[in-house]
């Protein structure tokens, strides 16, 4: 949850997709241990049969004293063992280290030969005192959990244990191990070989001198934190779209958001949660990456969806994003772009009445519609010598009409206000005023093939398109595509430059490496290092020169 742990992050990187793909199956050791356990109850019933619930604490003695005196040592000498070993470490460990940026998962994750040595190591502890007579259920799965938590504990990438522990206890720094401390086992492979007790460490001489050090460091703020030059400002869409953040399945956020049968009988927990954030919220962190060496965040605006059409949630939506805004600012972030509903014209305009209120604001405020507009308006056939428009005034139907108008194609603008339309042709050249029709029914548009789609419309308005029309769409949440004789355009988005690293969050129901337009319009701003506010209407002047520098920096079309 990077909302909570930002401040004490070991590696400040992001998870990328091909990490989250290695540490796939990083419970294979759980299904591992349970077939082995299975062999063992079935081989020697009397280590299954007659175990108590619980004995004495004897037992739990016996496990203390053989875990420190054999699996810790043991567990030093095969690990230092893999290193030492160029075919072994290869062939049979070096998938564990390539995950540099440590998660939970990334303890699982390794080879068959890796969990065999593991589980030797931890059912020694457990076998002893059972054989002698002093076992009970409750130390065969205290040792179980209490191992496995120590185990994520070393990889989770934050500093949770706090510096005064080793300050008033020094002799713990050699008896229990920190996030910091295993951290720098995966950044130096030579050194912290330990499994929880550095003291096998210090006695081997592989401690590493920086272990203590950078644990202070990290875990008293004392280290830096990087400010991101962008930040993208989301929102939740819907209850279901609420559990693809990264910080509650991994798994389901890494690939594009689709309604999981499986994730159903959640849904309490998230209306529960959204009652929660309508007494108390604030914007969270959710995920970062960097491009060329720029740290790109993502913060959630914790409103949902439904939210933003409630006329009594408007003031409260509107004060959460200047909340974020005011603190992107405070932070020293160059650029916020906000995401499809934080610039809703009936919310705020577009974004004008932040840079209103504050029009001192050093961070830029973008909606990256017009990169929005340069997506559409390309993929647009160049030989299409007509177009039916809905949504035709809002700012991204203004543009895209005004755009076409100038390249001499025909625009059936749908809208039932005649002053509204008429200020749109005003703004065109008179040689190209007649390009724009004014309709207002969809009968109008049923020879026409080529539809752009920016108010939401029904399958039986859909009816109304000829074969083989292809439906263009910037409307939230995308239209339903049952024609089967038409084609259809996702939402407006571009796939981000090769060189992005980190990444490992799919944006709602983008691909991999794809994100909205707008975000990616948010990107442009910043890598071009404009110092103009993009809200508001749409200059239809710069949309080529946004979609010519997306090209220049890599994105590309989807």
């Amino acid at each position: 949850m990077l909302f909570l742990t930002r401040n004490r992050l070991i590696v400040h990187r992001g998870v990328d997709f091909k990490q989250i793909d290695r540490e796939w199956d990083w419970d294979n050791f759980i299904i591992l241990q349970a077939l082995m356990a299975s062999m063992a109850c079935y081989s020697f019933p009397f280590l299954a049969n007659n175990l108590p619930l619980w004995s004495s604490s004897v037992g739990f003695i016996y496990v203390v004293l053989l875990h420190i005196g054999i699996s810790e040592p043991l567990y030093y000498c095969l690990h230092r063992f893999l290193h030492s070993s160029d075919y072994f470490f290869t062939h049979y460990h070096s998938l564990h280290h390539n995950s540099s940026v440590t998660q939970t998962y990334t303890a699982g994750a390794g080879t068959f030969l890796e969990h065999l040595m593991l589980s030797i190591v931890t059912v020694i502890p457990i076998l002893v005192p059972i054989m002698f007579g002093f076992g009970s259920k409750s130390m065969i799965y205290g040792y179980v959990l209490i191992f496995d938590f120590l185990r994520c504990l070393g990889h989770c990438n934050v500093e949770v244990v706090p510096r005064w522990i080793f300050e008033f206890f020094p002799i713990l720094r050699y008896l229990i191990y920190t996030p910091t401390y295993h951290s720098l086992h995966h950044m130096e492979k030579d050194t912290n070989f330990c499994l929880f007790m550095p003291l096998f460490d210090a006695v081997g001489k592989t401690l590493n001198d920086k272990s203590w050090e950078l644990h202070k460091q990290i875990s008293s703020g004392e280290k830096g934190l990087r400010i991101p030059e962008f930040v993208f400002l989301a929102h939740v869409v819907d209850m279901s779209a609420s559990m693809h953040a990264p910080f509650i399945f991994r798994w389901n956020n890494s690939m594009p958001f689709t309604t999981k049968l499986i994730l159903l009988p959640l849904l309490p927990i998230p209306f529960m949660v959204m009652l929660g954030m309508w007494v108390y919220s604030k914007t969270f962190l959710v995920s970062f990456y960097n491009l060329r060496g720029r740290l790109h965040q993502t913060w959630i605006v914790p409103r949902f969806g439904f939210q933003y059409f409630l006329p009594f949630a408007k003031d409260g939506i509107n004060n959460k994003i200047e909340e974020a805004i005011l603190r992107a600012d405070k932070l020293g972030i160059k650029v916020i772009s906000l995401a499809a509903l934080n610039k809703n014209e009936a919310l705020n305009g577009g974004g004008t009445l932040f840079v209103n209120k504050h029009p001192n604001l050093r961070v830029r405020v973008v909606h990256g519609n017009t990169l929005t507009a340069a997506v559409i308006l390309n993929e647009i056939r160049s030989d299409v010598k007509e177009v039916f428009l809905t949504g035709a005034t809002s700012k991204l139907g203004r543009a895209i009409a005004l755009y076409l108008c100038r390249r001499r194609v025909r625009v059936l603008m749908l809208t039932l206000s005649k002053e509204r339309f008429e200020s749109i042709q005003r703004e065109a050249k008179k040689d190209t005023q007649d390009y724009l029709v004014q309709v207002t029914k969809y009968q109008a548009a049923q020879n026409c093939k080529t539809w752009i789609v920016g108010k939401w419309i029904t399958p039986r308005e859909q009816r109304w398109a000829p074969p083989g029309t292809h439906f263009h769409q910037f409307v939230v949440p995308p239209i339903f595509a049952i024609r089967r004789n038409c084609t259809y355009s996702n939402l407006a988005a571009m796939k981000l430059p090769d060189d992005v690293e980190g990444l490992g969050s799919c944006e709602y129901s983008m691909g991999r490496g794809i994100v909205h337009a707008c975000h990616a319009g948010g990107v442009v701003h910043c890598l071009e290092g404009w110092t103009h506010h993009e809200v508001g209407a749409i200059d239809v002047d710069k949309i080529d020169l946004v979609w010519n520098a997306a090209m220049k920096h890599g994105l590309k079309p989807v």
